[in-house]
């Protein structure tokens, strides 16, 4: 994904969740997709999905039965 698209979506999922730590990294040697993070904290994968000329983003947030113990 290009740097303005990211910040768009940074800034959009700052406003949604109401966290302005949050934050969206582009990822290495891959141009479909970004890493959101909260702080240092990885937390999932936007995914850029383009489909008949619509375009779209998926979160993917895997939660994990040892985070809901802490």
């Amino acid at each position: 994904m290009k740097r303005e698209e990211i910040n768009k979506l940074e800034a959009y999922l700052q406003k949604k969740f109401e966290l302005p730590k949050m934050s969206v990294r582009a990822r290495p040697q891959k141009d479909d997709s970004a890493e959101v993070y909260i702080g240092d904290e990885f937390i999932g994968v936007l995914f850029r999905d383009e489909e008949d000329g619509d375009l779209s983003w998926n979160f993917q947030m895997a939660i994990l039965e040892f985070d809901l113990e802490e």
